[in-house]
């Protein structure tokens, strides 16, 4: 930690002139941008999942969008919430990280302990009971006595990481993306055995059916399938236990945070560089092309920026600066890139600012699969891109180009829930 520190602050006095104060706030920034960041409304986290939006504010954890598989954690009854709805959690602990995917959620509460809702049939959730989906919370009972700090969800399957550093992964195996060597299916979360050199992981993530460790060295550790080059080793091979991406390494960069998409990831340094690499369309990696990068690449046209989040979905990328202004490129995607001056399957080839989001200091940015999701300094949250399944908050609204603000429901009889048996 030291290590990345250092050069951070090198890095920051060289372009703010000394200027500790901005030192400080990059700093602050970096370690905040993919949990909970501080707004003057209180700590909030924001994760979007395919059609569904997850918030933490203040300990609380809202939903709102489709709750296919009760993903929302509403219960049975409720098939869809058109605003954002606080989620009753059996524990009296309060929350501090969740993760959305497409089928399942998981939620990490300051007792470390884990639950998770959704669909189960892969046992992505954690629990030996497939029988149907759990429609609220539950406790993933393996890890008792095993504290966490974060969790991210894959597609059928979940990663988890302990305060001890250390990596346990449950749910669907087909290509290797749990890490074990094998490709057998694990029903409860088991530990991961990383190489012997390698220090402790600090940041996990997780694309559709593969997964990546950063550690506190800076090393990249990627395991999963290989397909779209994702796993950053210039090649397509699967791996089944985790490997070390090489170009980070010989090249002495140290990263501190990687963002899994569908099919590219995106990478900060500990001096906030931006590196992509994986499959190119649509322009995903930024260099104003689409051609496909099989090992990591220094996005040098953001390198007079202090990146502060790196942000990878469906053929789009964003990138967070310290100035709290985001960067976006890629596929618009029905309008979830948020640019009001494009089609909504055009394509950005290289970044550009958010015009639309000047006027807020953005503390952290989640994009799902059609709308993206943002949370200012503020504590105001605005969402655009589509809102079909109203998973941008809102009722009538069905297409948001231009962000729009969402609110919460401070109780569910306030909220607007949908139930039905589908």
């Amino acid at each position: 930690m030291l290590g990345w520190c250092r050069m951070l602050v090198k890095r920051s006095l060289i372009d703010a002139g000394g200027n500790w104060k901005h030192v400080v706030r990059f700093l602050q920034s970096v370690d905040q941008s993919s949990d909970l960041v501080e707004t003057s409304a209180g700590n909030m986290q924001i994760a979007t999942g395919r059609h569904h939006t997850l918030l933490i504010s203040n300990s609380s954890v809202y939903s709102c969008g489709s709750s296919i598989c009760g993903v929302l954690g509403q219960g049975s009854e409720t098939t869809q919430c058109v605003a954002f709805t606080r989620i009753n959690f059996p524990s009296l602990s309060h929350v501090v990280h969740v993760s959305a995917s497409h089928n399942h959620a998981a939620f990490v509460m300051q007792s470390g302990e884990v639950f998770t809702c959704g669909d189960n049939s892969s046992f992505c959730c954690g629990h030996r009971d497939t029988g149907r989906p759990i429609f609220r919370p539950r406790l993933v009972e393996a890890l008792k006595g095993v504290p966490c700090k974060q969790v991210v969800a894959g597609l059928s399957f979940t990663v988890f990481l302990t305060r001890q550093g250390h990596v346990y992964t449950c749910g669907t195996n087909t290509h290797g993306q749990l890490g074990h060597g094998d490709t057998v299916d694990r029903p409860t979360p088991t530990i991961v055995e990383m190489p012997e050199v390698v220090g402790s992981v600090v940041q996990i993530a997780a694309g559709p059916s593969y997964a990546l460790a950063v550690t506190d060295d800076g090393t990249v550790y990627s395991f999963g399938s290989g397909s779209n080059f994702c796993l950053g080793h210039g090649e397509q091979h699967n791996e089944l236990r985790p490997r070390a991406i090489q170009t980070f390494r010989r090249k002495g960069i140290h990263v501190v945070r990687v963002s899994a998409g569908d099919e590219h990831v995106v990478a900060l340094d500990s001096c906030g560089f931006v590196y992509t690499w994986g499959k190119g369309y649509c322009g995903a990696l930024g260099y104003g092309d689409e051609i496909d990068k099989t090992t990591p690449e220094l996005l040098s046209i953001l390198k007079s920026h202090l990146a502060v989040q790196v942000c990878a979905s469906k053929r789009k990328t964003f990138v967070l600066v310290d100035t709290g202004t985001v960067y976006g490129f890629g596929w618009m995607g029905f309008g979830s890139l948020g640019f009001l001056d494009r089609g909504p399957s055009d394509k950005v080839m290289i970044p550009q600012i958010l015009d639309s989001l000047r006027p807020y200091h953005i503390s952290q940015i989640s994009t799902g699969l059609y709308h993206t999701v943002v949370v200012t300094n503020r504590g105001r949250i605005f969402g655009f891109g589509d809102n079909e399944r109203a998973q941008l908050g809102h009722d009538t609204l069905r297409e948001g180009l231009k962000p729009t603000e969402i609110f919460l429901q401070e109780t569910a009889s306030e909220a607007g829930l949908v139930s039905g048996s589908g």
